[in-house]
């Protein structure tokens, strides 16, 4: 159970920790998003060398991790995406490992922090958007990815919110002391209907 910080605790100018729970769940989702990161980057690499590659995770017209890499969605920022994913999850698990020898951060790390999944979660929600609607396609490592983010977002700012560093009433306070788990439920819930409802016929065949 993760103990709340006091009001002086969560001032600016001092500094507060995280519960284990949450630093193992940092180190896991950004080992799982590092992952899919990795392997999305080796394969992209092998389609540019070889345009005729097909990556392992391409089982069928939907699920084609090819026709994702070789989308314009798949470098927005002139680079491959999982490239920045790369150096995104690497931080996520050093802040995790830091939280489990027992380091404590400022305010304003643990928002920096929060910025940066919100972040990611927008871009995600983007990337799913597009690979839906756009591409037409799935990729599984992108998926879990997804699933990554999502958790992380949702479990870093609602430790902000209980441990006072981002401004919330006490039913809020309340609430996520004990259902924190229900928004990323409900989040990776609604992508999984989208995913169902998009290609219900494909997968009904």
């Amino acid at each position: 159970m993760t103990t709340r910080a006091t009001d002086a605790d969560a001032a600016p100018g001092n500094t507060v920790g995280g519960s284990r729970a949450l630093a193992l769940l940092l180190v896991i989702t950004g080992a799982a998003g590092l992952l899919a990161a990795w392997v999305i980057t080796i394969d992209k690499f092998k389609l540019l060398e070889d345009p005729d590659f097909v990556p392992g995770c391409s089982l069928n017209p939907i699920v084609s991790c090819g026709n994702i890499m070789k989308s314009e969605e798949a470098a927005v920022f002139g680079f491959p995406n999982p490239m920045l994913g790369l150096v995104a999850y690497g931080i996520v698990i050093c802040v995790g490992m830091s939280l489990l020898a027992g380091a404590r951060f400022r305010r304003w790390y643990w928002l920096t922090l929060n910025a940066g999944t919100l972040f990611g979660v927008v871009f995600c929600a983007w990337l799913t958007y597009q690979s839906l609607y756009d591409i037409s396609s799935l990729c599984l490592w992108c998926c879990l990815a997804w699933v990554a983010t999502i958790l992380m977002f949702w479990y870093v700012t609602s430790h902000n919110v209980r441990q006072g560093l981002l401004p919330a009433p006490g039913w809020l306070r309340a609430f996520l002391d004990e259902f924190t788990w229900v928004l990323p439920v409900l989040h990776i819930g609604i992508i999984g209907m989208l995913i169902l409802t998009r290609w219900w016929d494909f997968w009904t065949s």
